[in-house]
């Protein structure tokens, strides 16, 4: 009684940290909560039933403590993206071996135990190396667009096929060969489901394979017999399918063309080697842009974090409100690598919340803003996923940043943003072109403002 006592209340705990993690203004005591349903749901496991075995859980326990705690510490905010994937392939590969584990260790298994354990298996091998290939994609270990493989299409096709034979096969003669070769084919499987995605739908694979990873401890919290596996990989199932819908809206497409959209792609048309202008400007042209502007939109990106200039930002934004300038920020769903990823990292600089402005809230009134200020931005200010049908992210709703007043892109180079398109916005006659490291831009500009 004790035990699902405990178990519910590590459950309460994750749908609390869940509901935290809605909201930039409690994702922290979300973190909390959720870590300290899980240390119950451990301790409580391990306390209750743990006969055979328990040194080594406490030394892999221990392992993980002094590995994974420096390792997370140590990882920039720029790379969670990518510490997400890797802790999701983890997770659908615990998940696999257990199943493995377990089904060696029963001699005589039931219907519904043999269906879990070919899930588990199944789902959790599609994760885990589903997961390694979003992780080199974004670490930019491999190239980040689409990798169309020879007769891809089919070999998916065959792997997914083969798979589902291999489930049933499984089923009817339970054999620890048939399970191995459904771990191996469930590998090949995740490799091609995510080779062929690229560019900015990277993180709306790793959501959809969170939510596999989910669908795999769910089943494998039925084999082992534990509610709290199965409620707390149902929960993550389920908030992984959800947000992956979310993303695909905020993409403007659907999943389907998302994820196997790049089989239909046959050839990308060169724009040829014509030289086509742009202005660029100085830090001081800048300054007086804004010093002397009413209304200004900060519409910040992959480049605002990868400088770490979201506290220069904000000192900006504070000198320029002294000033009398009405300043607000437009945050993409999918801004960053992952959603969510610029609400975190403009909350690190004490940015208010109530600054923080979504596409239905700055594209109405884009008209009147006099400057538009982007910062490392490129993909969600692009005019193309609105006016080009032949671009790659034709329908996905973007900030109209061309209908203010002004733009001012601030850029390191003229090179094109994570989906590998180029931005028409560079060449549009009131867009100014601020070269550099976007905090020492910033830097610079709260001198030069300043001044004025």
């Amino acid at each position: 009684m004790i035990v699902q006592l405990m178990y519910l209340v590590a459950a309460l705990c994750f749908i609390l940290a869940l509901k935290g993690l809605s909201s930039p203004k409690y994702a922290r005591y979300g973190n909390f909560i959720g870590a300290f349903g899980m240390l119950v749901a451990v301790v409580t496991a391990y306390v209750h039933g743990v006969v055979h075995n328990g040194l080594w859980i406490l030394i892999a326990v221990a392992l993980g403590v002094v590995v994974g705690i420096p390792a997370a510490r140590s990882v920039k905010m720029t790379a969670i993206p990518q510490m997400v994937a890797l802790f999701n392939g983890v997770g659908g590969a615990a998940a696999a071996l257990v199943a493995l584990a377990e089904f060696f260790a029963v001699p005589e298994t039931g219907v519904l135990f043999r269906l879990a354990t070919v899930l588990t298996v199944l789902i959790g091998s599609v994760s885990f190396s589903g997961s390694v290939v979003t992780f080199l994609k974004l670490q930019e270990l491999m190239t980040t667009r689409p990798v169309l493989l020879p007769a891809g299409q089919q070999l998916a096709i065959a792997a997914a096929v083969s798979s589902v034979a291999l489930c049933a096969l499984t089923m009817a003669v339970p054999n620890g060969f048939l399970l191995w070769l459904l771990a191996a084919v469930g590998l090949a499987l995740g490799v091609l489901f995510v080779l062929p995605v690229g560019g900015a739908d990277v993180p709306i694979a790793i959501s959809l394979l969170n939510a596999f990873t989910g669908l795999a401890v769910a089943a494998s919290g039925y084999v082992l017999a534990n509610t709290l596996l199965i409620v707390a990989g149902t929960l993550v199932g389920a908030s992984g399918t959800i947000l992956t819908r979310l993303m695909a809206q905020a993409m403007g497409r659907s999943l389907a063309n998302i994820l196997f959209g790049a089989f239909k792609v046959t050839a990308v048309v060169a724009q040829g080697e014509e030289q086509r202008t742009v202005k660029s400007g100085t830090v001081e042209d800048v300054a007086i842009l804004l010093g002397y502007a009413n209304n200004v939109v900060v519409v910040p990106g992959y480049g605002l974090a990868v400088a770490q200039a979201q506290h220069a930002v904000r000192e900006l934004v504070a000198q320029l409100e002294r000033r009398g300038v009405s300043v607000s920020y437009g945050i993409h769903p999918v801004a960053g690598r992952m959603p969510g990823h610029m609400n975190v990292l403009l909350a690190e600089a004490d940015v208010p919340y109530e600054q923080l402005k979504e596409l239905d809230d700055v594209n109405p009134g884009i008209t009147s803003v006099d400057v538009a200020v982007v910062v490392g931005a490129n993909d969600v200010v692009n005019p193309g996923a609105r006016d080009e049908p032949a671009s790659p992210i034709y329908g996905m709703p973007i900030f109209d940043v061309d209908r203010a007043k002004s733009v001012v892109f601030m850029k390191r180079s003229m090179r094109p943003g994570f989906a590998g398109v180029d931005n028409e916005l560079l060449y549009n006659p009131k867009t100014t072109l601020l070269f550099g490291d976007a905090k020492e831009s910033l830097t610079k500009l709260l001198a030069a403002v300043k001044q004025l």
